[in-house]
């Protein structure tokens, strides 16, 4: 992998990078949502809403997909309808392993990319069969774990056993933003990126909306490491 600094080290090739990836969201609807009890709706949505937005800002190729029958249908997150407002490219399925299905099939694999990151709903059945699917024909698949939800925390946490022993590498909403961003010197986003954690982040996004709209100077840097020391007391 190029260094993008000749005296530097290397990323990790296991690192997500705005270019090496696809995003998926399935069935993050809300009719699923009343279900899910390892987070609350607006913590699940908050997460869907980072991730989403993070994926717009990083011009991400990003696939959505819900089941829709004549029995069961519900509407997507509203906070995926507003990055993604053409719902006539949403994947259809009647499949809940989606990866058996050949619209999202077609769509995932057109896109090319060998690095795929999931969210969704159910953890232990839509997410878990795409997981072990495309795993099993090479893709390597990352799961954002707080941006996907289940019906009881032991299906949730079997489901991501499960989809890790089988090389899966579960990841976070904001780990997943910060990852794209990587570097503060990549000045393009990074207003975008404060204002999305300002908005979804709680007191991590006040002080990153301060740093993408000030030069950070000893005030800031004294307000992280009291903020750091809050959460780590000294003994």
């Amino acid at each position: 992998m190029t260094k993008s600094n000749p005296n530097a080290g290397s990323p990790s090739p296991a690192m997500l990078n705005p270019t090496n990836h696809c995003l998926a969201f399935i069935d993050a609807v809300a009719l699923m949502s009343f279900s899910v009890s390892n987070a609350s709706r607006d913590e699940l949505r908050n997460k869907v809403a980072i991730v989403a937005k993070a994926a717009k800002i990083f011009n991400v190729p990003t696939v959505v997909s819900t089941v829709s029958t004549a029995a069961f249908i519900s509407p997507v997150f509203q906070e995926i309808i507003d990055v993604y407002p053409d719902l006539d490219a949403y994947v259809p399925r009647t499949s809940m392993n989606a990866w058996e299905e050949p619209g999202f099939y077609r769509a995932v694999t057109s896109k090319n990319k060998k690095k795929i990151v999931l969210a969704g709903l159910w953890t232990g059945v839509c997410i878990n069969g795409a997981t072990l699917s495309a795993i099993n024909e090479g893709y390597e698949v990352y799961i954002i774990t707080d941006a996907c939800g289940d019906v009881t925390m032991e299906a949730r946490e079997r489901a991501v056993t499960r989809m890790v022993q089988a090389g899966a590498q579960p990841i976070t909403a904001i780990q997943y933003l910060l990852e794209l961003q990587r570097d503060w010197a990549r000045t393009e986003t990074v207003p975008a990126v404060g204002e999305l954690v300002q908005r979804y982040a709680g007191i991590f996004g006040l002080v990153l909306h301060d740093i993408s709209h000030k030069p950070v100077n000893c005030k800031l840097l004294t307000a992280l490491r009291e903020i750091s020391e809050s959460f780590h007391p000294k003994p």
